[in-house]
């Protein structure tokens, strides 16, 4: 009973072991980082956060960042997502006095979006991950100094 019911599983393992390898070679598109979309902010020891990113159109995703406290904009940021003509998706982002840095798209879904670029000092990683209680936790992280560090934004759906 167990070498039939193993002969009877193992085309199905196999099936499945190909759809994953088919589905994760498929390039993710600006439209697979939709969900992420929309107003969302955070307020924390004093500061309140806004990020706004534009849904997919024109080839393009545009996102706006401000960090505001006491009356007073501290940080703010530009960011651009694009893909490029062989299909790969960047985040081109310009942060309030640093110079402008692009970061790679290297994993997506409906519900995470991974950024890299190895050479930059910090941050190496930007992320993206939706949570099922429908908030977003953004991060940025990598080496600094010789240590991993990690910065988390714990987004919920705000107005603007």
């Amino acid at each position: 009973m167990k070498n039939r019911l193993l002969v009877l599983l193992l085309p199905l393992v196999g099936v499945a072991i190909i759809c994953a390898a088919v589905e994760s070679a498929v390039k993710p598109t600006l439209g697979t980082l939709s969900s992420f979309a929309g107003s969302w902010a955070f307020d924390k020891n004093g500061r309140a956060v806004t990020e706004i990113l534009m849904p997919p159109d024109g080839g393009t995703m545009l996102g706006i960042s401000r960090t505001v406290a006491k009356g007073k904009t501290l940080e703010y940021e530009f960011m651009l997502l694009r893909q490029d003509a062989d299909g790969d998706i960047y985040c081109v982002a310009k942060p309030s006095g640093q110079p402008e840095a692009s970061f790679k798209l290297v994993r997506a879904n409906a519900s995470e979006a991974v950024f890299e670029n190895p050479t930059r000092d910090f941050s190496q990683r930007i992320s993206y991950t939706l949570k099922g209680d429908g908030s977003l936790v953004a991060s940025t992280e990598g080496e600094k100094a010789g240590k991993f560090r990690r910065v988390e934004f714990p987004y919920q759906r705000g107005k603007p």
